[in-house]
């Protein structure tokens, strides 16, 4: 491999300015939607006392989700010393960092009262997941952080593996804290299982590689710089065999709780629409499955498409679709599903929506928040390859591998 040189973009056409306009457009929209949600009250979204996790926080577990997985390119790097993805590292740590700060920014805005995320920083209940994830993020950032600084200083590039390390075993932490969080609520039928954090572990590989994609290929583009098929085709496997990964997961997940006869009835729900579940029913199989999983994977190993990037784009887009649908399907069916309060005992019920499934339709000041964050994370990340060297001059497949063949 030929000498990499990280070369910041000029950041001064046209284009580029329309696009930050373009998403400061949408930031200014999810403020908006925050002063409109917490000057009126929570009342006036979708979410009630029954579903209190709307579509922000499907974006929001989304993003951090992703934030993990974008991290990949770097471990594979550092971790396992593959020389071909090293200029590509420091483009991984800012997207990782622009992902997390997108979806906690959903989280905070999201809380009603902001100022109270004060008191979930400096009173920890360390029985409480969300205590252990408020340490998770923030050790990532400083972790990511120090990882990012190593790489691009030269006098601590020499260091800069120690905390590549560092780095992936922290962010397996934080996703598999993420997945517990649904895993530990036993309450509900659709969280409780052990084996939602593995699910999330590999979720995120998928769902940070596909805007990983997104990012390179746009970047590249859009500044007019050489990315060659070597870099590229290398992803595109990686992220087909990731994304055949989380179908085998989800597949395992509802096997298993097919096998429990306490989950036979959320099964049931989420996939044969039975007993109100049609609407999670059909995102989890056209959304999840066929738009997010089959259609995607079909195109990345499709014939006679291994260098064509639209293609690509397009699979990795369909992935991030598919992800949304998959948190939707987790998050807001699992809350919709009724609670079995008293498993396995007859109870009186009540008329205050026992045994009711839940109903949800989230309204335009959530969808404005979520897509808020989304516009955070790429703000930070065109403002990163603009203020520092994150970019590499070249991705050329005479400079990143000169033995490479096209395929």
């Amino acid at each position: 491999m030929k000498k990499i040189h990280l070369q910041p973009i000029d950041g001064n056409s046209t284009g580029y300015l329309g696009l930050i306009a373009i998403l400061g457009a949408f930031v200014l929209g999810a403020l908006g939607s925050t002063f409109y949600m917490e000057h009126n009250g929570h009342w006036v979204t979708g979410m009630d006392n029954q579903i209190v996790w709307g579509m922000p926080h499907v974006f929001a577990v989304f993003l951090i989700v992703a934030a993990s997985g974008a991290l990949n390119v770097a471990s594979i790097s550092s971790v396992f010393q593959k020389k071909i993805y090293k200029p590509l590292a420091p483009l991984s740590t800012l997207v990782a960092l622009a992902l997390l700060m997108g979806g906690l920014m959903i989280l905070v805005l999201d809380l009603g009262r902001p100022d109270r995320l004060i008191v979930a920083m400096t009173y920890y209940n360390f029985k409480s997941i969300f205590a252990w994830n408020m340490i998770l993020y923030n050790g990532f950032f400083v972790i990511v952080g120090i990882y990012a600084w190593f790489m691009l200083d030269r006098t601590m590039q020499k260091y800069s593996r120690y905390a590549g390390i560092a780095a992936f075993v922290w962010r397996l932490a934080l996703t598999t804290g993420t997945g517990s969080i649904f895993g530990f609520l036993v309450a509900r039928t659709g969280y409780d299982m052990a084996m939602m954090a593995p699910m999330f572990v590999i979720m995120s590989f998928s769902f940070g590689l596909a805007i990983f994609l997104l990012v390179l290929m746009a970047s590249y583009n859009w500044t007019g710089r050489e990315l060659g098929d070597a870099v590229v085709n290398r992803l595109r496997k990686l992220l087909g065999v990731f994304a055949m990964a989380v179908l085998y997961f989800v597949f395992v997940y509802h096997i298993s709780n097919l096998y429990a006869t306490e989950h036979h009835g959320f099964e049931a729900f989420m996939l044969l629409g039975e007993n109100g579940g049609e609407t999670y029913s059909n995102i989890f199989w056209v959304g999840q499955i066929l738009i997010g999983s089959l259609i995607p994977i079909a195109m990345i190993y499709a014939p006679g498409v291994a260098n064509c990037r639209k293609t690509l784009a397009l699979a990795c887009l369909l992935i991030v679709f598919g992800g949304l649908a998959q948190m939707y399907t987790i998050i807001i069916g699992g809350q919709a599903y009724p609670l079995d309060i008293f498993p396995g005992m007859q109870v009186l019920e009540s008329t205050f929506n026992d045994g009711m499934v839940s109903q949800y339709s989230a309204s335009l000041p959530e969808y404005l928040l979520g897509l808020g964050g989304f516009a955070v994370s790429l703000i930070v990340i065109a403002l990163g390859v603009k203020v520092l060297g994150f970019l590499p001059e070249s991705l050329a497949d005479s400079v990143i591998d000169p033995h490479a063949k096209a395929e």
